[in-house]
């Protein structure tokens, strides 16, 4: 039951409100009609409750601001967090502040999840991390930020309405790749040092911190100094990705593609690999290299061939 609207603020009775309300107009009309100065008191308290309800839930609106919101990596049809940061203008930044306020963000074609507020730091600040799930890759707009409460006792719901209007970027989904990466052609190995493997590299003088288990005792008899053995190990180069823009026209192949190379620099990522992609246009060639660096690029990416797709050559 909505009392009045606007675009910024709504005022609403819960259901707990609707039946305190129904037992405030039968103890009124009880008390005009029997003239009993208990049935007149009993009714100046309950409105009292819902005066008092109304005004102390202002309290817990007034005084805050949107400092930032930040996507991180926010891919489609993935649950992900939304870090939003409020800033506490009240005087005692937040020691007196109403805890269980709820905050509802919403966002073009995605949907959030309800947040929950607590109190603020020493400076004011609060963070808040929502979790969202968006639909499609791409730009999307967070379009405004729902304050809600039903504080002191439940009876009114209180809501303020503060426009974001703010662009965010989602990420293609990540689609693990059908092969393993390990047999992708382009992924080049190279010898690097690595203490404490078993397959030895040479030897070096002692250092301060050597376990005495590596002591090169052969070459410590030849030098009359200790020696310590030194060992390598084959490491992967980082991931190298291709993607020929003008093999592919707009559709789903198109965006099954440009899933696959996510879910690659995904892998490359928890392997903590690097990852470079070379995107391919009619005009220019243009290399970027980065795990975000690259998610945002697919992000972006638009597919500017004219014909059917080929099965372009897109990791070496």
């Amino acid at each position: 039951m909505r009392l009045w609207n606007d675009r910024r603020l709504r005022l609403s009775l819960t259901g707990l409100g609707v039946q305190c309300l129904l037992a405030l107009l039968a103890v009124g009309a009880f008390s005009v009609n029997t003239g009993n100065n208990l049935l007149y008191l009993v009714f100046s308290l309950m409105l009292g409750l819902f005066l008092v309800s109304g005004v102390l839930s202002r309290r817990a609106l007034q005084g805050l601001r949107i400092a930032s919101l930040e996507e991180g990596n926010l891919f489609a049809r993935v649950r992900g967090g939304l870090r939003l940061r409020l800033q506490d203008q009240g005087r005692n930044h937040g020691r007196g502040r109403i805890r269980g306020l709820e905050l509802h963000l919403t966002l073009e074609d995605g949907q959030v999840e309800p947040g929950f507020l607590g109190r603020s730091t020493s400076d004011g600040e609060i963070l808040v991390v929502l979790q969202a799930r968006a639909g499609h890759r791409g730009w999307t707009k967070a379009r405004r930020l729902e304050l809600r409460t039903r504080f002191p006792f439940g009876l009114v719901e209180k809501a303020r309405f503060i426009d974001l209007d703010q662009d965010l970027l989602i990420l293609p989904h990540p689609r693990t790749p059908p092969a393993s990466p390990v047999g992708w052609r382009g992924e080049g190995h190279r010898t690097v040092t690595q203490e404490g493997t078993s397959s030895p590299e040479g030897a070096r003088p002692w250092r301060a911190g050597d376990p005495p288990g590596r002591v090169h005792w052969k070459r410590t008899a030849q030098r009359s100094q200790l020696w310590v053995r030194t060992f390598h190990e084959e490491r992967p180069q980082g991931l190298h990705l291709r993607l020929d823009l003008t093999a592919w026209t707009p559709g789903r192949p198109f965006e099954r593609e440009l899933e696959r190379l996510s879910g690659a620099v995904l892998q490359a990522r928890l392997q903590k690999r690097e990852v470079s992609l070379e995107l391919q246009g009619p005009l220019e060639t243009r290399e970027v290299r980065g795990h975000t660096s690259c998610w945002r690029a697919l992000a972006l990416a638009q597919a500017e061939g004219s014909g059917d797709p080929a099965a372009p050559e897109n990791l070496r």
